[in-house]
């Protein structure tokens, strides 16, 4: 491919009489396609698992048989190769069994149930988490993929191996794809840089997330990848200089301090280069570390004992010192990074780490089984472990809130944020959270319930707003209330999925309650109506009609129907009627009394829905039309929206009176409580003199008047002598309004006010 990985570029010296010290992770070998050349990886297995995967092989050879790649290879040489990419990571027998039979369910027809049977329950697990559900309809291609990649990432959050393999296979296809149109490869490269190099990262597998990246890029952007490896291959003469100097006065320079260590040269990737070229809107000829120098020393200790010979060799960049072994990154990424001043002017960057944490580097939580060290500290690769295993519990703590593919894939992809700020709590603990984070994402990130609870927060000891942006190194407080709850404007800045789900979870669920609130009140009505009463919700024995009715409606309990007909979806008098017929042919008659009631209620209008009291405490689930903005004293009418509840409109609304022709059966009676819970937003259209302090008369006049100014509007046109606004203000009733209006036609700068109408 032209493409040459990140360990293939490495250019290891050996110290002047210094023993050199093993790297831990070796380049990637060469990739295999038979059999024969699998078994050869698999020196670290026993005798008895040997044979286990060589069964798994002849059955997938024989499930395959017969099937060709778009290259013309038999199909069989896919399977082979992931579990070949597999077998380098050193993962046990039965992913690399999983590896071999992972088309299997999809493309060959072989059920869950025939694997237990023949390979065991763990091994059949693993293939039916990487087994798309190209089986099932959906609507859009877009939500069968995200339901896929919910499949997939839920199994992973079970067992990690499951992306591992699934990362194997789609780097072998990423490698071999250039078979395939040129719109496919363009579709698969664009979802490999979206969601599956953005996992490899978050998992700590950086090999494996630059060659996605690399050979994704270059599928989408093939002119820019090829003019750019053609520039990187030309500056390597013309930095050549450069590299020998400082490798050679780094190498003098650790055999004079006596110390063990391992230096070699790297290569930035084309991709990276790219990503940097953009970022800095910079050519080619700015991006200045194209290059740069590891050093791999046996111990922790050593590490920053190289930082003192480094800084006494070459001047350090201020500014450019990072300290991940005190503070790993957020996929276990453990090295002291730091910028040096070469001799020749140039900035040279250099990674300081053990071996351990360089297995790390390379192989994330693959290092569990790749290099295990027992350390009692725990070893980097348990640090990557932990690191992990935190972000695959959310994802099913977001799972748990969210039912809704799509929107479980948005959640997951606001977590896949490479970059990251470390936090700290009063008591001294680090939260690593996307950059760009707000105090709530760390309330949620400590607890749910601090985050449900979250009233106010101290950033460095002093007050901030829930929306501040979060810097590393901020202690955080969180000051919660019994009585608070989540605020959906709290939607518009968090970043991490978890606390996006969370607050949408509990959003949710307030709107179902008030909902169902609602509709039991307007069956209640309706059945009036029929002179009947409404039943008890509890299905109990034979006789209760509920059964029936929700078969006929299609809902699984009384509590779904009521919600249904809260949001507008199911018409009460329709359900009524429905109910009323069930009831009398059990022999219930209509009472009179009841039916004199539900008659009083109503009206002799078109509207049967029965009659609904506005008080301001109704929530979610009755809205104020925002064209005519009704409030306490007008006349007003209800609209059952489908699935958005009840929307209020005034008697007068044009867009009412234009819904109202179009869907009578909609529309019920809805008359104002004496005495309404809160205050309502009405729009007011000011004309003022464009002088000096205009602005504050107005607000000063609204708050003579005791109103709220919620919103002001100015418009795009620029200011003349004079200038018009619009305002939102929060008043109690019609009588309220007028006093704010009288205030304002008082006030020297007002021309003119008067209330929006539709």
């Amino acid at each position: 491919m032209g493409i040459r990985s990140f360990a293939a570029e490495l250019l290891p010296i050996a110290l002047q009489g210094r023993p050199r010290v093993s790297t831990p992770v070796s380049p990637p070998s060469a990739e295999v396609n038979t059999f024969a050349g699998l078994t050869d990886k698999l020196s670290h297995l026993g005798k008895a698992d040997l044979k286990s995967i060589r069964d798994a092989y002849k059955f997938a050879d024989e499930a395959h048989l017969g099937q060709f790649r778009a290259s013309g290879l038999p199909y069989i040489t896919h399977p082979i190769a992931v579990a070949g990419l597999v077998a380098d990571w050193k993962l046990d027998a039965q992913a690399i069994m999983a590896a071999l039979m992972h088309d299997a369910m999809e493309d060959c027809g072989i059920t869950k149930t025939e694997l237990i049977e023949r390979f065991g329950a763990q091994t059949a697990e693993l293939v039916d988490g990487l087994t798309k559900l190209d089986k099932l309809n959906f609507s859009t291609r877009e939500e069968g993929q995200a339901e896929s990649f919910r499949k997939m990432l839920l199994a992973m959050s079970r067992d990690v191996r499951v992306i591992l393999i699934k990362l194997a296979d789609r780097l072998h296809n990423m490698r071999t794809m250039s078979a395939m149109k040129a719109d496919k490869r363009q579709r698969i490269a664009r979802e490999t840089l979206d969601i599956y190099a953005p996992i490899a990262h978050r998992l700590g597998l950086n090999q494996v997330y630059r060659e996605l990246q690399e050979l994704s890029f270059s599928y989408l952007y093939p002119w820019r990848h090829g003019a750019l490896e053609k520039a990187v291959q030309r500056s390597r003469g013309y930095r050549r200089d450069i590299v020998s100097r400082v490798q050679k006065d780094v190498t003098q320079a650790f055999s004079e301090a006596r110390a063990k260590a391992e230096v070699a040269g790297r290569e930035k990737t084309v991709y990276s280069i790219y990503r940097k070229m953009r970022e800095k809107h910079a050519g080619f000829a700015s991006v200045n570390d194209i290059f740069g120098f590891r050093i791999v020393v046996p111990t922790l200790p050593d590490c920053y004992l190289a930082l003192g010979v480094l800084h006494q060799l070459y001047k350090p960049v201020p500014g450019r010192f990072k300290d991940y072994i005190a503070i790993p990154k957020a996929n276990g990424y453990q090295s002291l990074h730091t910028t040096l001043v070469s001799p020749l002017g140039t900035a040279v960057e250099f990674q300081i780490r053990t071996e351990a944490m360089h297995a790390v580097a390379e192989t994330g939580i693959a290092a569990h089984w790749l290099y295990k060290v027992g350390t009692k500290g725990g070893s980097p690769s348990d640090v990557a472990q932990r690191l992990g295993a935190l972000w695959l519990k959310s994802l099913i703590d977001i799972q748990d809130e969210t039912r809704d593919a799509g929107e479980f894939l948005e959640h997951v992809k606001i977590d896949l944020v490479p970059d990251a700020v470390y936090v700290f709590t009063p008591m001294s603990k680090i939260l690593a959270l996307p950059r760009g984070a707000t105090p709530v994402d760390f309330a949620y990130a400590i607890h749910s319930d601090v985050g449900d609870h979250c009233v106010a927060v101290k950033v460095n000891g002093e007050p901030a707003t829930l929306r501040t942006e979060l810097r590393s190194g901020d202690v955080v407080e969180v000051i919660t209330a019994p009585g608070a709850r989540p605020n959906p404007a709290w939607l518009n800045f968090v970043r991490t999925g978890r606390a996006r789900s969370k607050i949408r979870h509990y959003l949710k669920n307030l709107e179902q309650e008030e909902s169902q609130s609602l509709g039991e009140k307007m069956l209640a009505q309706a059945l009036r109506l029929e002179g009947l009463a409404l039943p008890p919700l509890e299905p109990a024995g034979p006789d209760s009609i509920w059964p029936p009715v929700l078969r006929w409606s299609g809902n699984r309990n009384p509590g779904e129907l009521l919600t249904d007909i809260g949001l507008g979806k199911k018409i009460a008098t329709i359900v009524a009627k429905r109910i009323a017929q069930g009831l009398r042919e059990q022999g219930h008659k209509p009472d009179a009394v009841t039916l004199t009631l539900g008659r009083y209620a109503s009206t002799d209008g078109d509207a049967g829905q029965g009659l609904v009291v506005i008080d301001g405490a109704e929530g979610a689930s009755v809205g104020m039309a925002p064209c005519c903005r009704p409030i306490p004293g007008d006349a007003i009418v209800g609209y059952l929206g489908r699935g958005e509840g009840l929307v209020v409109h005034t008697a007068d609304c044009q867009v009412g009176q234009r819904l109202y022709e179009r869907d009578r059966e909609r529309w019920m009676q809805v008359e104002w409580a004496e005495e309404p819970t809160r205050a309502f937003e009405t729009q007011l259209q000011v004309l003022l003199h464009n002088g000096k302090g205009a602005l504050a008369q107005v607000a000063q006049a609204v708050s003579r008047a005791e109103a709220d100014i919620t919103h002001i509007d100015m418009g795009d046109e620029r200011p003349g002598e004079t200038a018009e606004m619009k305002l939102l203000v929060s008043v109690r009733d019609r009588l309220h309004l007028a006093e704010v209006l009288r205030t304002l036609k008082r006030t020297p700068a007002v021309l003119r006010v008067q209330r929006v109408r539709p």
